[in-house]
């Protein structure tokens, strides 16, 4: 399936990908185009759009589209809920909430800065949310 959102990605717009394909759609194709063209781009792709304005896969109730997915498609993995909980943090300027979401932050800045192209950070970035997960497993045991 494809999906798509914004350019440019971040906490929420690494973590929602890292998200669908590892527990959603192991064969997701992302997209990246500007903001104001994810809903044409997603009708004429047939792909879901997330992390933009205007669509269900959204930001709600204050909280990041990671946290909308995780709800939509019923994921309740303790590691998830917790790893949602950093990129919740993280995305919505609350850093001071989590004692990670700083640290996600600024790794996620970073990497945006040696990757530009948003799918080469995806590639490169999802080994942290990979190790992150696998914390929060050894956490929750």
């Amino acid at each position: 399936m494809k999906w798509i959102t914004r350019a440019h990605v971040h906490v929420d717009r690494v973590a929602c990908p890292w998200l669908i394909s590892r527990f959603i759609d192991a064969q997701a194709e992302f997209l990246f185009v500007a903001a104001a063209l994810v809903p044409e781009i997603a009708e004429k792709e047939g792909a879901i759009p997330f992390d933009a304005p205007g669509v269900e896969l959204r930001h709600v109730d204050g909280h990041c589209s990671f946290v909308t997915i995780l709800r939509k498609y019923g994921l309740k993995d303790p590691a998830l809920l917790a790893l949602s909980e950093v990129v919740d943090a993280a995305d919505t300027g609350r850093t001071s909430s989590n004692p990670f979401a700083a640290g996600l932050e600024a790794i996620a800045q970073g990497y945006s800065l040696r990757f530009p192209d948003d799918r080469e950070n995806l590639e490169a970035q999802f080994e942290v949310y990979d190790a992150l997960y696998a914390f929060f497993r050894g956490q929750v045991r």
